[in-house]
Protein backbone atom coordinates (compact mmCIF):
# COMPACT_ATOMS: atom_id res chain seq x y z
CA UNK A 1 0.00 0.00 0.00
CA UNK A 2 1.42 3.48 -0.90
CA UNK A 3 1.60 6.25 1.88
CA UNK A 4 -1.36 7.53 -0.55
CA UNK A 5 -3.53 5.08 -0.29
CA UNK A 6 -2.71 5.05 3.36
CA UNK A 7 -3.11 9.32 3.38
CA UNK A 8 -6.81 8.89 1.75
CA UNK A 9 -7.75 5.98 4.06
CA UNK A 10 -6.94 8.03 6.78
CA UNK A 11 -8.71 11.03 5.27
CA UNK A 12 -11.83 9.03 5.12
CA UNK A 13 -11.54 8.11 8.81
CA UNK A 14 -11.30 11.47 9.50
CA UNK A 15 -14.23 12.76 7.92
CA UNK A 16 -16.16 9.50 9.22
CA UNK A 17 -15.10 10.77 12.81
CA UNK A 18 -16.30 14.48 12.15
CA UNK A 19 -19.79 13.44 10.69
CA UNK A 20 -20.49 10.67 13.44
CA UNK A 21 -18.39 11.57 16.56
CA UNK A 22 -18.34 9.28 19.51
CA UNK A 23 -15.54 6.94 20.74
CA UNK A 24 -12.24 7.31 18.12
CA UNK A 25 -10.81 4.61 18.94
CA UNK A 26 -14.03 2.44 18.28
CA UNK A 27 -14.60 3.73 15.39
CA UNK A 28 -10.94 3.08 13.73
CA UNK A 29 -11.18 -0.90 15.58
CA UNK A 30 -14.39 -0.90 13.85
CA UNK A 31 -13.37 -0.06 10.47
CA UNK A 32 -10.03 -2.06 10.33
CA UNK A 33 -12.11 -5.01 11.35
CA UNK A 34 -11.98 -8.20 9.53
CA UNK A 35 -15.68 -8.40 8.50
CA UNK A 36 -16.16 -4.40 7.81
CA UNK A 37 -12.96 -4.40 6.05
CA UNK A 38 -14.06 -6.77 3.45
CA UNK A 39 -16.92 -5.33 2.56
CA UNK A 40 -14.86 -2.12 2.14
CA UNK A 41 -12.58 -4.24 -0.62
CA UNK A 42 -15.82 -5.30 -1.85
CA UNK A 43 -16.69 -2.16 -2.76
CA UNK A 44 -13.96 0.08 -3.63
CA UNK A 45 -10.47 -0.99 -4.69
CA UNK A 46 -8.47 2.10 -2.65
CA UNK A 47 -9.26 -0.99 0.02
CA UNK A 48 -8.10 -3.90 -1.98
CA UNK A 49 -5.25 -4.45 0.76
CA UNK A 50 -4.98 -3.99 4.29
CA UNK A 51 -2.72 -1.35 5.73
CA UNK A 52 0.10 -3.49 6.67
CA UNK A 53 2.09 -1.96 10.24
CA UNK A 54 4.29 0.78 9.47
CA UNK A 55 0.72 2.16 6.93
CA UNK A 56 -1.81 1.79 9.68
CA UNK A 57 0.37 3.35 12.61
CA UNK A 58 0.57 5.98 10.11
CA UNK A 59 -3.03 6.26 9.39
CA UNK A 60 -3.59 5.64 13.19
CA UNK A 61 -1.32 8.86 14.17
CA UNK A 62 -2.67 11.44 11.50
CA UNK A 63 -6.19 10.79 12.40
CA UNK A 64 -5.54 10.83 15.65
CA UNK A 65 -3.55 14.36 15.31
CA UNK A 66 -6.29 15.59 13.21
CA UNK A 67 -8.94 14.74 15.68
CA UNK A 68 -7.69 16.07 18.87
CA UNK A 69 -6.20 19.09 16.93
CA UNK A 70 -9.63 19.57 15.22
CA UNK A 71 -10.27 23.46 16.79
CA UNK A 72 -6.96 24.44 15.94
CA UNK A 73 -6.52 23.28 12.67
CA UNK A 74 -10.52 24.47 11.66
CA UNK A 75 -8.80 27.94 12.96
CA UNK A 76 -6.46 28.16 10.57
CA UNK A 77 -8.33 26.84 7.61
CA UNK A 78 -11.24 29.34 8.77
CA UNK A 79 -8.14 32.41 8.65
CA UNK A 80 -6.56 31.39 5.21
CA UNK A 81 -9.96 30.36 3.42
CA UNK A 82 -10.88 34.35 3.17
CA UNK A 83 -14.52 35.30 4.17
CA UNK A 84 -15.61 31.20 4.31
CA UNK A 85 -17.32 30.50 7.11
CA UNK A 86 -16.31 26.40 7.72
CA UNK A 87 -19.64 25.18 7.97
CA UNK A 88 -20.09 26.43 4.06
CA UNK A 89 -16.78 24.30 2.79
CA UNK A 90 -17.77 21.39 1.87
CA UNK A 91 -16.93 18.28 4.12
CA UNK A 92 -14.75 16.47 2.19
CA UNK A 93 -12.20 19.27 1.65
CA UNK A 94 -12.32 19.94 4.75
CA UNK A 95 -11.65 16.28 5.66
CA UNK A 96 -8.81 16.91 2.93
CA UNK A 97 -6.89 20.58 4.80
CA UNK A 98 -7.43 19.09 8.04
CA UNK A 99 -4.94 16.10 6.90
CA UNK A 100 -2.83 18.05 5.63
CA UNK A 101 -2.54 20.71 7.90
CA UNK A 102 -2.00 18.08 10.68
CA UNK A 103 0.68 16.80 8.66
CA UNK A 104 2.42 20.60 7.72
CA UNK A 105 2.32 20.74 11.91
CA UNK A 106 2.79 17.64 13.70
CA UNK A 107 4.39 15.15 11.20
CA UNK A 108 7.79 16.48 10.60
CA UNK A 109 8.77 13.51 8.61
CA UNK A 110 6.36 15.23 5.90
CA UNK A 111 7.15 17.96 3.56
CA UNK A 112 4.87 20.53 3.52
CA UNK A 113 5.20 20.48 -0.36
CA UNK A 114 4.53 16.85 -0.28
CA UNK A 115 1.20 17.36 2.34
CA UNK A 116 -0.14 20.51 -0.02
CA UNK A 117 0.57 18.49 -3.23
CA UNK A 118 -1.13 15.28 -1.83
CA UNK A 119 -4.12 16.95 -0.44
CA UNK A 120 -4.68 18.93 -4.19
CA UNK A 121 -4.15 15.33 -5.75
CA UNK A 122 -6.59 14.02 -3.53
CA UNK A 123 -9.09 16.43 -3.61
CA UNK A 124 -9.36 15.90 -7.18
CA UNK A 125 -11.45 12.51 -6.82
CA UNK A 126 -14.10 14.22 -4.30
CA UNK A 127 -14.64 17.67 -5.71
CA UNK A 128 -14.87 20.26 -8.18
CA UNK A 129 -12.04 21.81 -9.95
CA UNK A 130 -12.83 24.96 -8.24
CA UNK A 131 -12.91 23.55 -4.76
CA UNK A 132 -9.57 21.74 -5.51
CA UNK A 133 -7.51 25.31 -6.09
CA UNK A 134 -10.11 26.67 -2.95
CA UNK A 135 -8.11 24.05 -1.18
CA UNK A 136 -4.63 24.38 -2.77
CA UNK A 137 -4.79 28.43 -1.95
CA UNK A 138 -5.79 27.66 1.58
CA UNK A 139 -3.17 25.22 2.16
CA UNK A 140 -0.97 27.54 0.43
CA UNK A 141 -1.97 30.21 2.51
CA UNK A 142 -1.52 28.55 5.39
CA UNK A 143 2.33 27.50 4.61
CA UNK A 144 3.25 31.08 4.12
CA UNK A 145 1.18 32.73 6.61
CA UNK A 146 2.48 30.63 9.42
CA UNK A 147 5.06 28.85 8.32
CA UNK A 148 7.25 31.63 6.29
CA UNK A 149 6.89 34.24 8.59
CA UNK A 150 10.39 36.75 8.98
CA UNK A 151 11.45 36.70 11.84
CA UNK A 152 10.54 40.59 13.76
CA UNK A 153 13.77 42.71 13.16
CA UNK A 154 16.02 43.27 15.52
CA UNK A 155 16.95 46.99 16.68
Amino acid sequence: MTRTTAREIAIQLGFAAASRGGELEELMEGFFSPEHYATLQAEDDLYKELPDKKQMAYIRRLVRLTVENRSEIDGYIERYSKGWKIERISRTALAVMRCAICEILYMDEIPNAAAINEAVELSKGYDEPDTVAFVNGVLGGFVRGELNREPPAQE
